[in-house]
């Protein structure tokens, strides 16, 4: 048995899209395969300490509660970078996602300081983009997957010239409504608007961290995983796929 460490960045804060959905999927996902998760809730004053923890997760929140953990998460920037140039892991949904940019603008003008894992920076808009959405993405050369999910944001995220989108958008409206691109993913570093939540119909991607992770935890190599069932799991993708094919997004 291996334990993979997380540290689940202010879970009291940033919660409500289902978050602790994606982190019970990987509980499980890692014990079907005789691994221990540890998670650490790592919240307001809480130190980050590099080479502490293999993944890191942060949620989502409304701009209010983004607003209040933005400085904190300042703080924290430097060990994240750390963290990340050692190797681990992250897994940033929705606000964490924009807060791992350099910034997001609220819709009333409020700046909120972001910590650069991303190159990419937010504008809130005047509609919100909601609606069922399915990407397709290339984590790794020649294997095309999936990933479908619901997304709820005013956010317009504008990634940099030459960063690198999580996936192209098959049906939604990703990012910005207009670029065709969803998330962004930098290394290890994975950040997106799709939520819902997002791991327990994409199994596949859960376990792409958890390989991420243990390769940090041994100093090794990302290893494939030993294949699950994922009967339900396909069937949570399947359903969530068509009725993105089928309803795509809409604004509000």
């Amino acid at each position: 048995m291996t334990a993979i460490r997380v540290g689940h960045l202010y879970p009291d804060y940033l919660n409500i899209y289902a978050d602790r959905g994606n982190i019970a999927v990987l509980e499980r996902r890692a014990a079907w395969r005789d691994h221990e998760l540890e998670v650490t809730a790592l919240g307001m004053d809480d130190t980050v300490v590099s080479g502490e923890h293999d993944l890191y997760y942060v949620g989502g929140g409304q701009d209010r509660e983004q607003l209040l953990v933005a400085e904190d998460l300042l703080g924290k920037a430097e060990a994240l970078h750390e963290a990340v140039a050692d190797g681990a892991a992250v897994l940033a949904v929705c606000g964490g996602y924009q807060l791992l940019g350099r910034g997001y603008r609220g819709f009333h003008g409020e700046d909120m300081p972001g910590i650069g894992l991303l190159p990419l920076e937010t504008v809130a808009g005047d509609r919100r983009l909601i609606g069922d959405a399915l990407i397709e993405c290339e984590l790794e050369p020649g294997q095309k997957r999936t990933l479908a999910g619901f997304e709820n944001h005013a956010g317009r995220t504008l990634l940099d010239p030459g960063a690198v989108p999580l996936g192209r958008v098959l049906a939604g409206f990703g990012n910005d409504g207009a670029s065709g691109f969803e998330g962004c993913r930098a290394g290890r570093v994975i950040g997106t608007y799709l939520h819902g939540p997002l791991l327990p119909r994409n199994g596949w991607l859960a376990d792409w961290l958890l390989a991420q992770a243990l390769a940090h935890r041994t100093d090794g190599e990302p290893l494939e995983l030993e294949p699950l069932p994922d009967e339900l799991e396909g069937r949570a993708h399947e359903v969530s796929a068509g009725r993105a094919r089928a309803r795509g997004g809409r604004f509000d």
